[in-house]
């Protein structure tokens, strides 16, 4: 978790990077997302260490701002182009964007996208908001809408890498391609108080404990639960370390027999807990039993021992964890890579025992 942001390397040489004061940085998906954009943001500001850096996200990938200290401001947005169809027909809220980016006088947009996204229609709002320096990676010709038009990537590089290329081409030196991320002091405080409030017999939780995040808003990224519980209830007989179970508010009704399984074992923190509180909590795990969602990358950032349930929907190589301290679960299947929200199958890409999990697990810990 280093943070470099007065730093001595800043490249105020390249022509490209003089008179940028006002930057914004715009990563419209989620948490997970946002995160991997920590290398690029560290690398903007270890360029340009005076400059005022806006995060523009959504709503949900806004909250991991709190966990990035390279962010002055963040404006949470949910766009129409990344929506699937839920905002209604409204062409006055999008000018309403356009004003608010005027108002924000930003000398560049830097746009950060995956492989299957276009940069245009941020850079199109950029364009109309009258910012001068708009930077994208893109598949297809913008014809204007870009100042710097970045050619695609192979879609196999990692999001992390991606979004450092995408700065690299924009004149901006990199010193750590890792991530990383602050945890705010007072979230520290906050999680023990946490740990304490729910399991006061077991006072040296906060040091020993194993972290269970079992449910993604993704079903089709979603590890049987119950698979889950037995694999945690089995790892905690054997270590002695009770599990720590963590979620949103959404997922409580799920949970009554997962916490069954795990009995004495099991803390119930799901729904009470923010970003900032849980990233505290796995960077202070032992081990952390994950799909992959956020929680995988926190654990990457924290450089925490983590058994991610990889499914099928994505190739390993463009968001697996890259510290070394983690190991990828799933089967092969023909219909791999998916970049499905549902399952039309039976998960057969997660069809793993629990069993696999143990020995992963152990396997972790010996190390660690």
């Amino acid at each position: 978790m280093r943070l470099n942001l007065q730093s001595s390397k800043s490249n105020i040489q390249n022509p490209r990077l003089h008179g940028l004061r006002n930057i914004l940085v715009m990563r419209l998906d989620n948490i997970g997302d946002v995160i991997m954009t920590s290398p690029a943001l560290r690398a903007i500001k270890e360029n340009l260490p005076a400059c005022r850096l806006t995060l523009m996200a959504s709503p949900g990938g806004a909250q991991a701002a709190e966990l990035l200290p390279w962010v002055d401001d963040v404006l949470p947005w949910r766009v129409l182009w990344q929506d699937l169809g839920k905002l209604d027909f409204d062409p006055a809220r999008e000018w309403e964007l356009v004003r608010t980016l005027q108002d924000g006088k930003f000398d560049a947009a830097i746009i950060f996208t995956s492989f299957s996204q276009s940069p245009h229609p941020a850079g199109f709002l950029c364009y109309l908001a009258g910012v001068p320096l708009r930077v994208g990676e893109s598949k297809e010709a913008g014809n204007g809408v870009l100042t710097l038009e970045v050619s695609s990537a192979p879609d196999e590089i990692h999001q992390v890498e991606r979004n450092l290329r995408l700065v690299e081409k924009a004149g901006f030196e990199v010193y750590d391609r890792s991530l990383c991320i602050q945890i705010p002091k007072t979230a520290q405080q906050e999680a023990i108080d946490l740990l304490l409030a729910t399991s006061s017999d077991r006072l040296s939780a906060y040091h020993n404990y194993i972290l269970l995040n079992p449910w993604t808003s993704c079903q089709s990224r979603n590890y049987d639960s119950q698979r889950f519980a037995f694999a945690a209830r089995q790892l905690a007989e054997v270590t002695q370390m009770p599990v720590v179970v963590t979620g949103v508010e959404k997922d409580c009704p799920k949970s009554p027999s997962l916490l069954a399984t795990l009995g004495d074992y099991g803390i119930d923190l799901i729904g009470k807990t923010t970003l900032s509180q849980l990233a505290a909590l796995i960077a202070n795990a032992k081990l952390v039993l994950t799909n992959n969602t956020s929680t995988m990358h926190i654990a990457d950032a924290t450089r925490t021992p983590t058994v991610v349930m990889f499914a099928g929907t994505e190739l390993e190589c463009q968001w697996e964890p890259r510290n070394g301290t983690s190991r990828l679960l799933r089967r092969p299947t023909t219909c791999s890579p998916c970049y499905a929200f549902t399952c039309p199958y039976q998960l057969e890409c997660l069809d793993i025992s629990p069993e696999e999990v143990v020995a992963a697990g152990l396997e972790l810990l010996k190390i660690s």
